[in-house]
């Protein structure tokens, strides 16, 4: 079996189980700006679990999230703080080896892109948060891209920080290799073949979904990779709701998510690792079964 790289799993849900206070629409920055050692003994967590690479809980810490939250001062606060617990939990854990991946999200909303603003402030919004993110990052990930507009915005960004570079595509759960902007995976493949990313990936979307779409990653000439969420269904969140009204799937045990992840490495993934709702017990599973495998 190729060698594979193990990202850390779904940081949000997780932090909201933990932590005492309310849900907000600020979500898992609420927790990293009040609560950031919840934030520091879950990257802990990953880490021991056998992530090799661990991603910034900055994920709604934009500033349109931000200012529509009415927090627009955070932005810096957030990300120093981000940083800071980030590299607290590798000297914790004692593995220097472990890398941080900075997290370029969708600028207002998770799957719907059609709130997004327009390609030129995407791009000025991206640049800002490599900015803030560069100092600790070997890594940048275009996450949960959801249409060819944030898609090639992130990736221009990401581009310009001469680091490693992985774009995320998150597509729709029951139209296969379609984004959830209706625009094709194909297309969306196209629009950033010209940035020359070190690594497309599909996440935040059913593992079965994924298992469907994945073959038209198979051609690129660069790693491809996968990391699905544990959603019963994201129908239910729009922009400025809570994800209180999302539930989590109870036929995705640990074992059952290995499961899924060994037919990504069949199909030639080199990267797997969780999403929403998958946790340090799903890494940990992931993690003793590709030792097992190999």
């Amino acid at each position: 079996m190729q060698s594979t790289r193990i990202l850390d799993g779904g940081m949000g849900q997780e932090l909201i189980r933990r932590s005492k206070r309310p849900v907000t629409p600020m979500w898992s920055a609420d927790i990293m700006l009040n609560e950031p050692h919840l934030v520091r003994d879950l990257h802990r967590e990953f880490i021991d679990s056998g992530a090799q690479i661990i991603t910034l809980n900055t994920y709604t810490a934009t500033p349109q999230r931000l200012k529509r939250d009415g927090a627009p001062d955070a932005l810096a606060p957030l990300h120093e703080s981000a940083m800071q617990v980030a590299t607290d939990a590798i000297t914790r854990a004692g593995n220097p080896q472990v890398q941080i991946a900075g997290c370029l999200p969708p600028l207002v909303a998770s799957y719907h892109p059609d709130t997004a603003p327009d390609f030129s402030e995407s791009l000025d919004t991206y640049r800002q948060l490599v900015r803030l993110q560069a100092p600790v990052c070997d890594i940048f990930i275009c996450e949960t891209m959801a249409s060819l507009t944030e898609a090639r915005a992130a990736c221009a960004a990401a581009s310009e920080s001469g680091k490693e570079v992985w774009v995320a595509f998150t597509v729709c759960d029951d139209l296969y290799q379609i984004l959830r902007s209706g625009e094709s995976l194909a297309q969306g493949l196209q629009a950033i073949a010209g940035f020359n990313p070190d690594a497309v990936l599909l996440n935040c979307s059913r593992p079965e979904a994924i298992n469907a779409s994945l073959p038209l990653l198979a051609s690129l000439p660069c790693q491809m990779g996968a990391y699905a969420n544990g959603f019963t269904s994201i129908t239910t969140l729009y922009p400025g709701t809570t994800v209180e009204s999302l539930s989590a799937r109870q036929d995705l045990s640990p074992v059952q998510y290995a499961e899924h992840a060994l037919k990504w490495i069949e199909q030639g993934a080199s990267i797997v690792g969780g999403c929403c709702e998958i946790g340090p017990e799903h890494i940990r599973v992931l993690a003793e079964t590709l030792k097992e495998v190999r």
